[in-house]
């Protein structure tokens, strides 16, 4: 039995570890702080079918039906996602066209529910949207947004359950290796020796490489901060609750956290933070908070918000911020692939924010690679060829994923 080392204990880490096992690896977990310490549990933990490239929405329908799935997995049979669905507003002709070209795309690769509704249809299925201004959205009921701590908790019990080993406070901080290959890795908890091992560390991927004298891959890790909404004015509690993960025009997005909090995020523009700690993800620069000046961001982005929302403009008040970081690559793509100079590395990093949505497909992928030991161009994926090409170290840029909140 081939053993593996995963390095990285967040949802991507453990679901590969799961899905290893299940392929019959004999696999050891390696996690620097707790289960779930690092972005998975600062996520807004969207997930969506609704992407640019028509693999990337085959593996995405696949992870759907898996968390629909791993609920059956876990301990009290919690379900770890919530399908109040996507909805991708659009007041720009030329946007709009194009959404609706990846309608048709998104169609064709399988997302039968996926829909593109003109003004009037939008206000009439969702009655708390714009009157004016918006030309159209696109929806898809069957996205929405997992439980992260469901994910990665869940996902570690049942690591254990399959006979595998989860290693917590076990920093991986030297390597051993024989030529090209990688023969054992130290960590505080001792030395791991393995035939493969697995990077799942995202946003601390660069530091990584330099312990194990792996490439350095291009994933700079960018902060992003959320901030939550208390409910106020005439929106009822049951309405929020119900709320899909929206998208403004501008970019900004909102989802229910409950019935009388809203979470609002969005990509914003922060320098790369290569030498981050763990602290840091809590650190909030007064910029983003919600506690000083009104000219900070995120009162800027709720005002936004309540012009294409305009119920969101009677809530009561930000009520907290929070922050994490992301692992992002210049393409908006992860890589998915063996490493260049340690030919025994698989790397499963750089997911700009959609680490947590792609997991399972992820997990898949890494658990192809390290059956056939080498990468891979295609991954049969329920009858159907998806291209990996994309996802390859060392690929050009060309291919960018164009729906990046």
């Amino acid at each position: 039995m081939a053993r593996v080392v995963v390095i990285g204990g967040g949802i991507n880490g453990v679901l590969t570890a799961r899905e290893l096992l299940l392929a019959g690896f004999e696999v050891t977990l390696a996690e620097a702080e707790h289960v779930g310490a690092g972005s998975s549990s600062r996520t807004a933990a969207g997930i969506r079918q609704q992407f640019s490239t028509p693999g990337t929405v085959r593996g995405m329908r696949y992870a759907v039906d898996f968390y629909r799935r791993f609920a059956a997995e876990t301990e009290h049979g919690e379900s770890p996602i919530v399908q109040n669905g996507y909805l991708f507003l659009y007041a720009d002709q030329v946007q709009w066209e194009r959404a609706r070209e990846r309608v048709v795309m998104q169609r064709e690769a399988g997302l039968a529910e996926v829909e593109a509704l003109g003004a009037a249809e939008l206000v009439e299925r969702f009655d708390w949207v714009a009157r004016e201004g918006l030309l159209g959205a696109t929806w898809c009921p069957t996205d929405g947004f997992l439980l992260p701590h469901v994910v990665y908790n869940e996902g570690a019990r049942r690591v254990r359950e399959l006979g595998g080993t989860v290693l917590q406070r076990a920093p991986v901080t030297g390597a051993r290796t024989a030529g090209d290959r990688l023969v054992a890795v130290q960590t505080a908890k001792g030395e791991l020796e393995a035939d493969l091992f697995v990077d799942c560390t995202n946003a601390w991927t660069r530091r990584t490489a330099r312990v194990l004298g792996a490439e350095d891959l291009p994933v700079e890790p960018l902060k992003r901060y959320l901030w939550f909404i208390q409910r106020g004015g005439p929106m009822t509690a049951e309405t929020l609750a119900g709320m899909p993960l929206t998208i403004c025009p501008d970019g900004t997005y909102v989802k229910p956290e409950n019935g009388e909090l809203l979470q609002m995020g969005r990509k914003h523009d922060t320098p790369p933070e290569p030498a981050f700690s763990y602290e840091d993800q809590d650190h909030i620069e007064p910029a983003y908070a919600h506690t000083g000046d009104l000219d900070a961001l995120p009162f800027e982005l709720w005002a936004g918000v309540a012009e294409w929302i305009p119920p969101v403009g009677e809530f009561a008040g930000i009520q907290a911020t929070t922050a994490g970081y992301y692992g992002t690559t210049p393409d908006h793509n992860p890589f998915l692939g063996f490493d260049r100079r340690r030919t025994n590395l698989v790397r499963l990093v750089g997911f700009s924010g959609h680490g947590a949505m792609m997991a399972p497909f992820t997990a898949r992928i890494g658990t192809a690679l390290a059956t056939a030991g080498h990468d891979l161009d295609h991954l049969d994926l329920d009858g159907h060829a998806v291209d990996l090409t994309c996802f390859q170290l060392g690929r050009a840029f060309d291919s960018t994923e164009e729906m990046v909140i």
